[in-house]
């Protein structure tokens, strides 16, 4: 077998499972920075799987972090949710939101909640839940620059071309393995 790339021995380090049997067996990886910027699309969303040839890795600018209106406008009354780090096995779908596909949430994730309604992130551990919560990846405006009310939790591409390349290898990835997917999200790694 081939060597593992290097972003997937990085997760499976973490403790996570990664996938390397079969073609098109996606592994979708979400990168927090350390930089917690409000409205901005200074995250990464990855792909890494193996196709006809070998191990491929794509990745695209997003955020894996709510924009600022939600960050100060909380839609839930105990806190503006932000996706935990982990990895939620089989917790996506595709699926519609707000009227297109994209990878919605099919079982329970791991949110904080920050209920201050300031900028800043709070991820404090005391303030977890797990649940439904409509958490999913999808895409902001054709080329957004910032991430406002595209965000309140959900994990969104950048540009709409970049999300359309990563659907249509989520698509490849259904047909050979089923309309069930793993997402995981990791804090930035130094290399």
């Amino acid at each position: 077998m081939t060597k593992l790339p290097v972003l997937l021995e990085y997760v499976a380090s973490l403790g996570h499972t990664v996938f390397t049997k079969g073609e098109y067996n996606l592994n979708i990886i979400g990168i927090r920075t350390v930089s917690s910027d409000a409205n901005t699309f200074d995250d990464r969303i990855c792909l890494v799987y193996m196709d006809e040839v070998g191990w491929v890795t794509r990745t695209w600018p997003a955020t894996t972090d709510p924009g600022s209106y939600w960050r100060t406008h909380p839609m839930n009354v105990n806190g503006t949710a932000i996706l935990k780090p982990g990895q939620y096995r089989g917790a996506y779908k595709v699926g519609q939101h707000r009227g297109y596909d994209a990878l919605v949430q099919r079982k329970a994730v791991t949110v904080y909640r920050d209920k201050n309604r300031d900028e800043t992130l709070d991820m404090s551990p005391s303030t977890t839940q797990e649940g439904m919560y409509g958490i999913n990846i999808h895409k902001a405006g054709r080329e957004s620059t910032q991430v406002n009310k595209w965000s309140a939790g959900c994990q969104v591409f950048a540009e709409e071309a970049h999300f359309d390349e990563f659907m249509s290898i989520v698509y490849c990835g259904k047909t050979k393995w089923g309309n069930s997917f793993t997402y995981t999200l990791v804090d930035q790694p130094d290399f």
